[in-house]
């Protein structure tokens, strides 16, 4: 398996989907990577020479903000969220759901709440 920004992307993928495999980059990014280096989207990840590896690798961690950094950047805007006391902040805090979806009858996975069956009959634990 190629290892890119470490990690490892699928052998027997294409390289535009396999490339997808890293956090961050999404169909239209690993399109856009793929004809900046000018490599074929069609071909399998396993195809790829140690040097098409390496200038992944750069252009990545140069030009894009993905993996660590992008997971770090997201947790501390998060924690800004919270420690200014905004209304998303004080949702992320709490566990509920932040853009405004409804929770009188959704986000069970959310408020965390889980149902247990007794006898046949639903109660909520």
């Amino acid at each position: 398996m190629p290892r890119v920004i470490g990690v490892d992307i699928p052998n027997n993928k294409r390289l535009v989907i396999s490339i997808t495999y890293i956090y961050g980059i999404g169909n239209t990014l690993a399109s856009e990577v793929l004809e900046k280096l000018k490599l074929d989207p069609n071909m399998k990840a396993s195809k790829l020479t140690e040097e098409d590896i390496s200038k992944l690798n750069a252009l990545l961690q140069t030009d894009y903000e993905v993996e660590g950094d992008l997971r770090r950047d997201i947790q501390n805007n998060i924690k800004r969220l919270i420690s200014i006391n905004s209304y998303r902040g004080l949702r992320h805090r709490s566990g509920l759901p932040v853009r405004g979806q409804r929770t009188k009858c959704n986000a069970r996975t959310r408020k965390g709440k889980k149902k247990r069956v007794i006898a046949g009959k639903k109660t909520a634990k």
